[in-house]
């Protein structure tokens, strides 16, 4: 029994090795903050982001993928319509770095291995947790804690891709990021000892949004997408 549990991960390995083909580069663009500091556009990129992505494409119709994106994430007050946050005019500027894995799955076929031309536009989701600084205002200032959290969300992401120059595939993507943390803004402080600098509407979670472009190689054997009997 031990062989031929061994023989059947042997075969079912062989078989993925040649069932699919890999996808790795890298994503630029912007991030945007909504929550309980600054503007509430949903997609209004104010701050560069940079990351590594890759893709396992199991089928020409869905990829797993993961990356890791760094923003500077910003927000000011001043780029609100909101007149009461205009008056207050808190602002923060905040290191956040994240990790992201999940499932990509297309409008229309991707087979990469027909050697032509192809395009189509996809939705993503998974999972995600990103660092992000602790602060808190005081007079109106951010103030650090000196400390960092992690918050976990669901990326959700709309883009468009097409492999334009060979085994390189180009796409453009916005992706929003829903996460179970309200304390990215500083709106509600990690330390208790802050909790009574705490801000906002405690029952709306925070958001922030990638906008941009990803550029990835692919590499790796040719997947072979036969139907079977």
């Amino acid at each position: 029994m031990r062989y031929l549990i061994i023989l059947t991960f042997s075969i079912l390995s062989f078989q993925l090795s040649h069932s699919q083909i890999n996808e790795i580069g890298v994503f630029a663009g912007g991030s945007n903050f909504i929550g309980d500091v600054g503007a509430t556009n949903y997609i209004s990129p104010n701050s560069p982001t940079l990351g590594l992505i890759y893709k396992w494409n199991a089928s020409p119709r869905h990829s797993w993928r993961a990356s890791l994106i760094y923003s500077d994430l910003k927000a000011n007050d001043i780029d609100s319509d909101d007149p009461r946050r205009i008056q207050r005019g808190y602002k923060f500027d905040s290191n956040l770095l994240e990790i992201s894995a999940g499932i990509e799955f297309t409008f229309f076929d991707f087979n990469l291995h027909t050697g032509e031309k192809i395009a189509t536009p996809y939705i993503y989701s998974g999972i995600s947790v990103a660092k992000h600084d602790n602060y808190y205002f005081l007079n109106g200032v951010q103030t650090p804690e000196n400390s960092s959290s992690w918050a976990f969300g669901i990326p959700m992401a709309l883009g468009a891709k097409a492999n334009l120059f060979g085994n390189i595939i180009v796409a453009i993507e916005i992706g929003a990021r829903y996460t179970f943390s309200d304390g990215i803004d500083g709106s509600l402080p990690e330390n208790q000892a802050n909790q009574q600098y705490r801000f906002g509407n405690i029952n709306n979670n925070d958001w922030y949004v990638f906008s941009g472009v990803t550029l990835t190689y692919t590499f790796g054997l040719n997947p072979c997408y036969c139907p079977t009997d």
